[in-house]
């Protein structure tokens, strides 16, 4: 049977959002943060079609291990398969695991049935089955992930671009507040954040800024955060106290690398120019600002936060080919038949996916939900968790939706 949609996998069309809420309201009152170590039950059917996958596994890794023990294999034929098995080896610890509490499990049924009459070995078979179940439940959960597609870019860093909207000065404001709380969060998850650009308003705002992120899976977190950030609060500006509402758009960028990327220096056209800005003894006083056009696509990119004009255009060129590396992904992505959910929402730019209101002290990301009325806390980059994790959790479930529909 064809399944269209994750919420037919588990018990109840609403434990989705069931989940998410429960998670919200421990950790208000706990301070732990969202997890998506809470695994939804799985279907008889996506069992099924995993046991099916296993067994393959375990049928080309007995094939595989014949053919490296073989004398008469060549060199080549024994690197190869070599190097397959290697890539299958995480894969079968974890089957040669699951198999085990498989045969531990149907051991303590055995026990329960032949000691029926004896209360005490059934009360203590029981207790320990219920512990193997859930840990064959767990390993199920581990080993279903590690077939699901994977997108390759989600280890990268990435680049964090914020820029203001429709509000004006207000809109410029919230821009430099959003750019902060990336900021903060990065701090707190250990990831390097490195300015890349910021070009101020009149009230010290930010009209564009951007950011090189670094860390463990940093593009994979954060990259449901692209879209628009929609702000609802009195502007500074605003004399009578009435509420108004900006926005602002953030895009996230997996960084690329040099063989990503072939960057042709006559492709290039590399301009340098006094650097603007607030002054200070350094600004306006050599050509240090730096503006690259990549003539085929005509964009532009343009660095003027260093004093060196050799660092402006190391950023410089570091954002284009994550630009460029971007354009090539989304036209691969285009040409598949399904991108990602439209319950996650497409990852878009010019999608709004989260509104802050600050009068009433909340923020809902539209895409899973959720409201968080801890405003300053998600502000200073404590809770964001909250909504990234549920929006990771909700991209596994619908893929794992598809991995039952594609069969």
């Amino acid at each position: 049977m064809r399944i269209h949609t994750w919420r037919s996998l588990f018990k109840a069309p609403k434990q989705f959002r069931q989940i998410l809420r429960s998670n919200v309201d421990a950790h208000r009152s706990s301070g732990c943060y969202f997890s998506t170590e809470l695994q939804p039950q799985l279907s008889a059917n996506i069992i099924r079609i995993m046991e099916q996958r296993l067994s393959a596994i375990e049928y080309r890794a007995a094939f595989l291990h014949n053919a490296v023990n073989q004398p008469e294999a060549s060199p080549a034929e024994y690197a190869r398969a070599n190097k397959e098995l290697r890539k299958l080896g995480a894969s079968m610890d974890l089957i040669n695991e699951l198999r085990a509490k498989q045969k531990e499990i149907n051991g303590l049924k055995s026990v329960m049935v032949e000691c029926s009459q004896d209360k005490d070995m059934v009360n203590m078979a029981t207790e320990e089955l219920d512990q193997a179940l859930d840990e064959e439940k767990r390993l199920q959960n581990l080993l279903l992930k590690s077939m699901l597609p994977k997108d390759d870019a989600d280890e990268r860093d990435c680049i964090l671009e914020v820029r203001a909207g429709t509000g004006g000065e207000e809109a410029s404001l919230f821009a430099m507040d959003i750019f902060k709380m990336y900021e903060k969060y990065s701090q707190k998850k250990g990831w390097k954040f490195e300015v890349v650009d910021v070009t101020e308003s009149d009230l010290k705002g930010y009209k564009e800024a951007s950011a090189a992120i670094s860390g463990a899976d940093v593009y994979g977190k954060l990259k449901f955060e692209s879209g628009i950030h929609r702000v609802q609060r009195v502007p500074v500006t605003e004399k009578s106290g009435r509420v108004h509402t900006s926005a602002v758009s953030v895009a996230i960028l997996p960084q690329a690398d040099e063989v990503d990327v072939q960057l042709r220096n006559e492709d290039l056209r590399i301009d340098t120019y006094r650097s603007g800005g607030s002054g200070g003894q350094h600004a306006n006083t050599t050509n240090s600002a730096v503006r690259i056009i990549h003539i085929p696509t005509g964009m532009t990119v343009a660095i003027q936060d260093e004093r060196s004009q050799h660092m402006n255009k190391a950023k410089a060129l570091k954002v284009l080919c994550a630009k460029l590396y971007e354009i090539e992904r989304s036209r691969i992505h285009s040409s598949r038949s399904k991108l990602r959910s439209e319950q996650i929402g497409s990852g878009d730019r010019s999608e709004r996916i989260r509104t802050y209101n600050f009068p009433q002290g909340r923020v809902t990301d539209h895409r899973v939900g959720i409201t968080y009325h801890a405003i300053n806390d998600v502000m200073q980059g404590e809770n964001l968790d909250i909504f990234i994790e549920a929006l990771l959790l909700q991209q596994e479930m619908d893929a794992i939706a598809s991995f039952s529909s594609s069969q």
